[in-house]
């Protein structure tokens, strides 16, 4: 199976979940009700989706580029909720972080096994050269650099 449709499998199935349920009460003759079954799974998909976090780089480039501007590289999957724990919680700092879809990269994956001993557990997060496993979003805030103040 590709990377891409992996990632994607959860929210397709939330979105024909929820279609399937609306689709249950508009033959009951409920639209009101269907519009509000469908709002949840809809929401669901989307926050399952890639599309909630920032665009991902392979992990060669995001440690070259965490390297040339000191910021913390981000190994993550679509599906995980520490994952979208972490991003909702660093709100407009996640940003400034270098992402990895480990879904997408290899060699993400594998930076991810060899720093947690054989398993592909995110967010792993690495911060000057130091992988941590699920940090704390706040520890991660202190971690990002300050912002640069346009004079």
């Amino acid at each position: 199976m590709r990377p891409t449709t992996r990632a994607w499998i959860l929210p397709v199935l939330l979105t024909v979940s929820g279609s399937l349920v609306a689709a249950a009460s508009v033959l009951r003759g409920s639209t009101g009700a269907a519009a509000a079954l469908l709002l949840p799974f809809v929401l669901l998909a989307a926050l399952n989706s890639p599309l909630a976090f920032p665009r991902s780089i392979g992990a060669a480039e995001a440690l070259r580029r965490s390297a040339a501007d000191g910021r913390p590289v981000v190994y993550w999957r679509a599906g995980c909720g520490y994952c979208l724990r972490l991003r909702f919680r660093l709100g407009r700092g996640a940003r400034q972080l270098h992402w990895v879809d480990i879904w997408r990269d290899p060699a993400g994956a594998a930076a991810v096994r060899a720093a947690t001993d054989g398993d592909e557990t995110v967010p792993t997060v690495v911060v000057a050269g130091r992988p941590h496993v699920n940090p704390d979003p706040a520890w991660l805030r202190g971690q990002l650099p300050p912002p640069v103040r346009e004079i």
